[in-house]
C-alpha cells in the first residue's frame, strides 16, 4: 500500500530533479534518458494524446462516416420495405380496380366509332344542327391524327344561327352517344347582308387503333 509519505517522498525528489536538470538539454533528444521523471511523464501523456488523436482521424471519422451512410441506407430500405408491405396489404383491392378500370375502359372504347360508323355520325351532327334550329352550310372531313392508343378524327362544321341555337346545338353533340369532343370555334358576326351569326368549329372524334396500325 503506497504511503503519503512515499508520495511525498516522490514529488520532492520530482522537483529537486527539475530544479538540477539542465533545461537546455531539453532540445537534444539523445539525452532523453537523463530527463526528469515528470517531464519523461509529460512527453509520454503528449505522445498518447498525439497517437489517439491520429486513430481518431484516420480510423473512427472514416468509420463514423461509412456508419452514417449504412444508416442512411438503411432508413431507405425500411421506408421502401413498408411502401411494399403496404402495396402488398392492397394487392387485391388494386387487382379489383384494375378490373373495373378494366371494365371502364372497355365501355369506353365501346363508344368509339369504327371506320365504317363516320359517315352515321356525320349524319347525327347534321341532325343535331338542324333539330338546334341552325342551318347547316358545309361540313368538311379532315385528316386522321394518329396518336398513341387512339386514332383522331377531325370533323370541320360550319353552322348558321343565334347564340342560344348555338348552345343548344353544343349541348347536344355532348349527348351523342358516341365520344364527341369540340375544338377551335370562331363566330363571325352579322353583316349587312346576313343577320345570323356564322360559327365554324371543330369536332373530333376517336376510335380505338388497331395492332396493325
Amino acid at each position: 500500500m503506497i504511503k503519503p509519505a512515499d508520495i511525498k517522498r516522490t514529488l520532492q525528489d520530482w522537483g529537486n530533479e527539475l530544479k538540477t536538470f539542465d533545461w537546455q538539454n531539453i532540445n537534444d533528444p539523445d539525452s532523453i534518458g537523463v530527463w526528469p521523471m515528470p517531464v519523461k511523464m509529460l512527453l509520454t501523456f503528449a505522445l498518447f494524446c498525439a497517437v489517439l488523436g491520429a486513430g481518431y482521424y484516420f480510423k473512427i471519422k472514416t468509420l463514423q462516416a461509412s456508419l452514417a451512410s449504412v444508416t442512411a441506407a438503411e432508413a431507405g430500405l425500411i421506408s421502401d420495405l413498408e411502401t411494399k408491405a403496404v402495396l402488398a396489404a392492397n394487392l387485391d383491392a388494386y387487382r379489383r380496380q384494375m378490373r373495373e378500370m378494366e371494365e371502364s375502359f372497355g365501355a369506353l372504347l365501346s363508344q368509339l366509332p369504327g371506320e365504317t360508323e363516320v359517315p352515321g355520325l356525320v349524319d347525327d351532327l347534321e341532325f343535331t344542327a338542324l333539330g338546334s334550329g341552325l342551318e347547316f352550310p358545309s361540313i368538311q372531313l379532315l385528316p386522321e391524327v394518329t396518336q398513341e392508343f387512339y386514332i383522331e378524327k377531325p370533323i370541320r362544321i360550319e353552322v348558321v344561327g343565334g347564340y342560344h341555337d348555338f348552345g343548344q346545338f353544343v349541348s347536344g353533340v355532348a349527348g351523342l352517344s358516341r365520344i364527341v369532343t369540340l375544338h377551335d370555334f370562331s363566330i363571325t358576326a352579322p353583316t349587312e347582308s346576313r343577320s345570323d351569326l356564322n360559327m365554324v368549329i371543330t369536332a373530333r372524334t376517336y376510335r380505338y387503333k388497331s395492332e396493325d396500325e
